[in-house]
């Protein structure tokens, strides 16, 4: 059941609170999914506009935000946002970000202090930034980072790691931006002793179970939710935007590996068409979830008709 605001909903015996740090217009629809031509825009204006496009300036609308998920008495965030005072000069939209991420959290009831465990859906900026904050009495900018969540275990996905890592086990294609991330967001937790990495499919509790889904980066992974007969799926970056679940070969820009994540992509969507698992991704608008059913060998969200545009 979901409350009016779709803020807060309970799936079985897990709460989830959705906590939103920014909504808007992002970027340039060609830019964020380059294959998703002008007509599969205009052709579903009716219903991705206002929440996920805005026609006029043909940008796509997303999310910056966090899930809070309550189960087995322990709390549990599903990404961290940007993270405030960051250098990321390649990133003109996230460099110096300054947001009220702990304020939002401290309203929807939660203190770093109370947060059990962090899942980090994999390593780009915006996903892993309030993993850690600057040390009291300390300038960030000079490396002084601790974990934003004391008490918290960070689940970080081996594989990416490995590849952001100063090892970058995986070979070339890191950008500055990509090193400072790790500097200021990963490595600080490895040094406190409070990462555990994991790779292919790790157990959280009898509800949550994070499962590899590579392609988007080498170690993006999804969450699991299956509690009371519900389910839902919160899925990363797999989907920025819900063209992609219309056509799940549409990649976006940001996809490392563009033909791994297409195939993670359709395999997610198939289960979650196949077990009416609630669809989550990290930065969809309006309520910032999907149902999803098959059409053929392709996918439409739950109430639209086959005459919805690819």
């Amino acid at each position: 059941m979901t409350d009016e605001s779709a803020q807060r909903m309970v799936l079985g015996d897990v709460e989830i609170v959705r906590v939103v740090e920014w909504q808007g217009p992002f970027a340039g629809t060609r830019e964020l999914v380059p294959s998703a031509g002008e007509e599969t825009w205009k052709d579903n204006e009716d219903w991705l506009a206002p929440d996920h496009w805005e026609p006029e300036g043909d940008r796509a609308v997303m999310s910056l935000q966090t899930w809070v998920l309550r189960s087995g008495g322990r709390t549990i965030l599903v990404d961290t946002g940007v993270g405030n005072g960051r250098e990321r000069p390649g990133s003109p939209q996230f460099h110096h970000w300054q947001g009220d991420f702990l304020g939002l959290l401290e309203r929807a009831g939660v203190r770093p202090e109370d947060v059990d465990v962090v899942v980090n859906t994999h390593l780009h900026a915006d996903h892993v930034g309030w993993n850690t904050r600057a040390a009291e009495g300390a300038e960030g900018a000079e490396g002084e980072w601790v974990p934003t969540f004391p008490h918290a275990q960070y689940l970080v996905p081996a594989a990416d790691d490995a590849h952001f890592g100063p090892d970058n086990a995986y070979g070339g294609g890191l950008s500055e931006d990509d090193r400072l991330v790790y500097e200021d967001s990963v490595a600080p937790l490895h040094r406190a002793g409070r990462t555990v990495l994991w790779d292919g499919v790790h157990r959280i509790d009898e509800h949550l179970t994070l499962e590899s889904a590579p392609g988007h980066t080498p170690g993006s992974a999804v969450l699991r939710l299956a509690s009371g007969g519900e389910r839902a799926v919160f899925v990363g970056d797999l989907l920025h935007s819900p063209v992609q679940i219309l056509d799940p070969a549409h990649n976006s820009c940001f996809c490392l590996d563009a033909a791994a994540a297409s195939v993670s992509r359709r395999r997610i969507l198939e289960r979650a068409a196949d077990e009416r698992e609630l669809v989550v991704p990290a930065h969809f608008g309006g309520s910032g979830t999907a149902e999803v059913r098959r059409e053929g060998s392709r996918f439409r969200l739950a109430g639209r008709d086959s005459s919805v545009r690819r």
